[in-house]
């Protein structure tokens, strides 16, 4: 096994917290997660627990609204996920058409459109830069790299080639993997005059040399660009070349075919250090990894950058040869903690295995012993399995790992043992337990998490980290391919085993029936919460409390007569914190994916909870459940919370509320 920890910079000096992680200007929200290091955190106060139960919407705008349509449908289904910022007294967005918005922070009016927009395709985010009286918005377009006057809405058209980097243009792609086409559910992280970027290349086989093998997959390498002149500055290779660090964690030369394991989330970064923090993700196949044995840097890590130059700061792999889709999900978040007496600026990364791992994110060291321990092997031919995985010491799983007899749902013997029977059918060992050809699996956490791109919120005046979980366990196999064609979009046609039945197990209301196909009237088949609100003592490593967030199946035919208290919406619904309160709503529910909200769960109410014991202080409910991170700021003397909404039969819409 390698050696997890490689520490390559030298030690850099000591800063404050507002000055490294770029905290909110004046009421400002200048950053996804409201300071660059991803903490969700806001100062304001305006809006208390003396007057939250005012709280009011004040003003709503579609998420494409018509002057941004630019020709383009609008979305029949709201799954806006982004989150604007706030800066210099506009509102920015890229809407979900695709264009970059501003818009009135008081009234939600449009004021400008970037009306040269091309592509369409959703982003969570756009990102800021400014340098004396030049002002710009960085934003991708599709699959190009873009900058705006912040002011005006107008491109730099000496940013690139005529306003524009194509990232589809990879100056040192391997040739047996061009890249076709490029998308990033996340955005771009500008850090001092660098642009860092992640995303997903997809491979174009057209373009492979005759008599060359195409590859699985093109490496999501992350690159950085000048943010005056758009020149690509540097490339990281996250699946190592020849003769770079971390070649022989591929066996076999299985480097030069395998692809992914970039950044599908979003990045954040300390300011002062110049560094950048990156989540990355599982490479080829998910849950098939027979072409790619070792343990595959830097998958799977938390991947520290010098954001000038692109050198690798250090790493810390935090699943070795991933066979689960446990991706890195969310932005490390940047915090300074006191441990011990000893003042540490640490980073903590959040995962679909409900751990939080929590390292000096100056040297990479762990705060607390992470432990290499044996997993379980599976029975897949030629399949490679890490004989260990690294286990935290600290701080204690913040949700279940595994599906046991005793965490079934058992509201009623007769749900109990409804439950066990449908148990019966999978196997269902302890976390990293293997997909098989033989029987179904049970994953808790599953893919979903657990945490996942919501993240969480930290508060840098008590030391307290808030994260928004889920109790979704998932049951999957794999199994050879029917015929020729794999069922991936990429036609692997040469890997003999493929991860298939990725779904929820859930319990039928009434066990006698056969199983249906709406899965938004069955019950979970674990006992709740299935939502939670989570509050974790980062100075001292420990669970403080937790809640649930939500009524979840409460009321459920085959149960409202029980009288059951809040059992929790499992969805991805992210946190924001400010100086008195938390806000978290119940995530989304659309046409699709794991997360659904079931008709019967609720889904859109948004709540303020005190940040001392978690208890529900108001609640109001939003025209759809929460698509979005929701963000706060100032504007003419007054404290707004905006949040992008959704719901499966409306379009997105961003949603401000105020006190009157």
């Amino acid at each position: 096994m390698i050696k997890r920890i490689v520490f390559t910079g030298l030690l850099a000096a000591l800063f404050s917290s507002a000055a490294v992680s770029g905290a909110d200007t004046a009421g400002e929200w200048r950053y996804y997660g409201g300071n660059s290091g991803g903490g969700k955190y806001s100062t304001l106060d305006q809006i208390n627990a003396s007057n939250v139960k005012n709280l009011r919407i004040v003003w709503r705008q579609k998420t494409a609204p018509p002057e941004a349509l630019l020709g383009n449908e609008p979305p029949m289904a709201g799954n806006f996920q982004g989150t604007p910022l706030m800066i210099g007294g506009l509102l920015f967005m890229r809407s979900e058409t695709g264009p970059v918005t501003a818009l009135d922070p008081t009234t939600g009016k449009v004021v400008w459109v970037d009306a040269k927009a091309e592509g369409v395709g959703r982003s969570r985010g756009i990102s800021y830069w400014e340098d004396g009286n030049d002002a710009r918005i960085i934003a991708l377009d599709g699959s190009d790299l873009v900058a705006l006057n912040a002011k005006t809405g107008a491109r730099y058209t000496s940013f690139g080639e005529g306003g524009r980097v194509d990232l589809t243009v990879y100056p040192d792609a391997r040739p047996n993997s061009p890249v076709g086409s490029y998308s990033w559910s996340s955005f771009p992280v500008v850090v001092g005059d660098v642009i860092v970027i992640g995303g997903v290349p997809l491979i174009d086989k057209s373009k492979v040399p005759v008599g060359t093998t195409p590859a699985y997959d093109v490496p999501g390498d992350i690159r950085g660009y000048d943010v005056r002149t758009g020149k690509l500055l540097w490339t990281f290779h996250v699946v190592p070349r020849k003769g770079e660090f971390g070649y022989d964690t591929w066996h076999n030369g299985s480097a030069d075919m395998n692809g992914s394991a970039g950044a599908w989330s979003w990045l954040t970064a300390d300011q002062e250090l110049g560094y950048v923090y990156i989540p990355t993700q599982a490479s080829t196949n998910d849950f098939y990894g027979a072409l790619r044995p070792g343990d595959n840097l830097f998958a799977n890590s938390v991947l520290c950058l010098d954001a000038k130059t692109g050198k690798r700061v250090w790493h810390y792999q935090t699943i070795h040869h991933d066979l689960w889709d446990y991706d890195n999900p969310s932005g490390p978040i940047l915090t300074d903690i006191t441990v011990d007496g000893k003042k540490i600026k640490a980073v903590v990364q959040l995962t679909k295995q409900n751990y939080a791992f929590v390292f000096d994110r100056i040297t990479g060291k762990p705060v607390w012993p992470i432990e290499e321990k044996p997993v379980p092997k599976g029975d897949i031919p030629g399949e490679y399995y890490a004989p260990t995985q690294p286990i935290p010491t600290k701080p204690a799983p913040f949700e279940i790992q595994a599906l046991t007899p005793d965490n079934l749902i058992d509201f009623t013997p007769e749900l109990k043992a409804a439950a066990l029977e449908i148990f019966k059918q999978y196997k269902a060992g302890p976390l990293f337990s293997p997909a098989t050809t033989s029987q179904e699996i049970v994953m808790a956490a599953g893919t979903t998490g657990g945490a996942d791109w919501q993240g969480g919120a930290f508060d840098p005046e008590t030391g307290m980290l808030y994260i928004s979980a889920m109790r979704l366990p998932i049951r999957t196999t794999v199994a050879k391919p029917r015929n020729a064609s794999s069922p991936f979009p990429l036609d692997r046609k040469n890997e003999p085993y493929l991860q298939t039945n990725l779904e929820l197990p859930y319990q039928d209301i009434d066990p006698t029936k056969p199983v249906g196909d709406d899965l938004l009237s069955r019950l979970p088949l674990t006992k709740p919460p299935y939502g939670s609100l989570i509050a974790m003592d980062l100075n001292k490593g420990e669970i403080a409390w937790r809640v649930p967030n939500g009524d979840g199946p409460r009321n459920h035919p085959a149960l409202k007569y029980l009288n059951l208290p809040p059992l929790g919406t499992p969805n991805r619904a992210s946190p924001l914190l400010t100086k008195t309160m938390l806000f978290l709503g119940e995530g989304q529910r659309g046409p699709s994916g794991p997360t659904r909200i079931p008709a019967w769960g609720g889904g859109k109410k948004f709540r303020a909870f005190d940040k001392k014991d978690g208890r529900v202080l108001w609640e109001i409910d939003l025209p759809g459940g929460t698509s979005g991170a929701p963000m706060t700021y100032m504007a003419n003397g007054k404290q707004y919370i905006v949040v992008a909404v959704g719901w499966e039969d409306m379009g997105g819409e961003l949603v401000a509320m105020a006190l009157p």
